[in-house]
């Protein structure tokens, strides 16, 4: 449904954290953004969509993380799949500052989030889904990131592992897109989390397939990273990726095997073995740009 926004929150706004919650997004928030650019120019509307189903455990914690950015112009839409383990009583605790919100059966994630970009109406899009967050002043990089690169269709950044309570258990340095290798080969190093993308280019790509239940991500950042210019966005991790028991990333395997076969038949193509190793040795190359800024991050605390 939707509702009147209260636009960027302060963490006094927001309901009290749960007992014993400290740090971000719980008793931590981003510092507020200034209502314009350096330049004078409006920040560029930023719509996140979350999916969400049976995630009560974890919905508040993603729900805080978008709103607490201090971006002044966010529209949050959040799409539960007719949860019955609590996550409607939370949304409704913070529905006065959503732009939209639904809780009723749908045809899955994929097709909560093709329906949820379909209400946005942000220049930038992108997802979080309702077990992972975003990293304090993550929307105010992108927001920048993009506004000063009008020419840009994808970009995407680092992304922190974290486990069941929240804590860092390692970090994903992201590679600059590169659709040429993910097709033909499947690899890719651009975890959801921190990709962001222009409405324009996703409605040209045509949107989330909706018949996917694991890959979807793949696909649609194949495309998109197709359709117009692409960069990493430098800097720390913009998200959290949370790996848990439950996480479709752990129940979903065959699903994942299926679908990446699909996906190779989709945007590949038969491959001699000379190709192959050619390939494969140009991926190797590839990652050497994460494995230098491994490096220089361990050893000197360096962000680039």
């Amino acid at each position: 449904m939707a509702t009147t926004i209260r636009m960027m929150p302060t963490i006094t706004d927001l309901p009290p954290p749960l007992p014993g919650r400290q740090g971000w997004p719980w008793t931590v928030a981003t510092p507020p953004a200034a209502p314009v650019m350096a330049n004078n120019r409006p920040w560029p509307r930023i719509t996140i969509v979350t999916p969400s189903y049976q995630q009560a455990q974890y919905l508040e914690e993603a729900i805080r993380s978008v709103l607490l950015q201090g971006y002044p112009n966010l529209e949050y839409i959040v799409m539960d799949g007719g949860s019955r383990d609590g996550s409607v009583a939370i949304i409704q605790r913070y529905a006065p500052w959503l732009s939209y919100w639904q809780s009723q059966p749908d045809g899955g994630q994929s097709a909560a989030l093709a329906d949820g970009f379909a209400r946005a109406t942000g220049e930038i899009l992108a997802w979080i889904n309702s077990d992972d967050r975003l990293q304090p002043g993550a929307l105010q990089r992108v927001g920048q990131f993009f506004a000063e690169r009008p020419w840009l269709a994808f970009a995407n950044g680092d992304v922190h592992f974290i486990d069941a309570d929240g804590r860092v258990t390692a970090r994903i340095f992201a590679l600059p897109p590169n659709a040429t290798l993910t097709a033909l080969l499947g690899v890719h190093r651009w975890p959801q989390q921190g990709c962001f993308w222009r409405r324009s280019v996703y409605e040209q790509a045509g949107g989330v397939d909706r018949s996917l239940r694991f890959c979807m991500d793949r696909d649609l950042f194949i495309r998109l990273s197709a359709a117009g210019p692409s960069r990493r966005i430098p800097g720390p991790p913009l998200g959290d990726f949370r790996l848990h028991e439950e996480a479709k990333t752990a129940t979903l395997h065959k699903v994942w095997q299926h679908e990446h076969a699909l996906l190779q038949r989709r945007y590949g193509r038969p491959l001699n073995l000379y190709q192959y190793a050619g390939l494969r040795m140009l991926w190797w190359l590839w990652q050497k740009h994460a494995s230098v800024r491994n490096r220089l991050y361990r050893a000197y605390g360096v962000e680039c």
